[in-house]
């Protein structure tokens, strides 16, 4: 068994609350609310900038070619081909995205994206992978339970975020991520490995908690009130 199927089957328990939770389910139903949606691409936006962010430490790591233009591609796909799911939602919503871009964090987001900037600046480069890999590898295996217990037509709602993450490319991004971890972790001490045990099972309970974050409309409490 790899490394990252270690992590896999270590981590089932959360993966299954993630296909089940009334956020994702919502989505596999078409049938969520529009401000449970929109609360979400708010928060998905501005995290998945702190991914490419991320991405970029980990480039600046890289000690080959090779690395360096996997990341940067990596940058290029979140920020030219992730926008499509969000605008399947914003279309739905009936709101412009650009309207959802730029608010504050909610608090489970905050917290996800300092905890991928603390192993990205304090970690091992084993440590940034694990931490990076349950965002792909969730939503990877959301597409396939969704497409395969709701079959969605091309008339449901919600069939091209779907879809999308049923992908080639999600699933690209998933394996490469995977094969590097467990490389890493080849010759990886077990300290080591324990620091990217913590770091990816933190990562898989963070995507439990955005989830709920966004079907709850959680904001910080008493938040000032943005201005319409």
């Amino acid at each position: 068994m790899s490394f990252s199927e270690q992590l896999r089957k270590e981590n089932d328990d959360l993966f299954e609350a993630i296909f089940h939770h009334s956020f994702v389910q919502g989505v596999g139903k078409g049938d969520i609310s529009k401000e449970a949606l929109a609360h979400y691409v708010k928060a998905d936006f501005e995290y998945l900038n702190a991914f490419m962010q991320i991405y970029g430490i980990a480039l600046a790591k890289s000690q080959n070619r090779e690395d360096i233009a996997y990341f940067f591609d990596q940058i290029k796909f979140v920020l030219h081909d992730e926008i499509h799911p969000h605008r399947n939602f914003c279309e739905h919503i009936g709101v412009k995205y650009e309207n959802l871009q730029g608010h504050p964090l909610p608090p489970t987001a905050d917290h996800y994206i300092k905890h991928m900037m603390y192993h990205a600046q304090m970690g091992s480069p084993g440590e940034i992978l694990a931490a990076l890999l349950p965002c792909p590898w969730t939503y990877w295996e959301i597409g396939q339970t969704l497409m395969k217990e709701f079959e969605p037509s091309i008339e449901h709602p919600f069939y091209d975020w779907i879809s999308f993450y049923v992908g080639e490319e999600i699933e690209h991004t998933t394996n490469e991520l995977r094969t590097r971890l467990d490389q890493f972790a080849a010759n990886s001490s077990p300290e080591e490995k324990e620091k990217m045990k913590d770091a990816f099972r933190k990562s898989c309970q963070l995507e439990l908690k955005f989830w709920e974050m966004a079907y709850t409309l959680e904001e910080w409490p008493f938040a000032v009130k943005e201005l319409s």
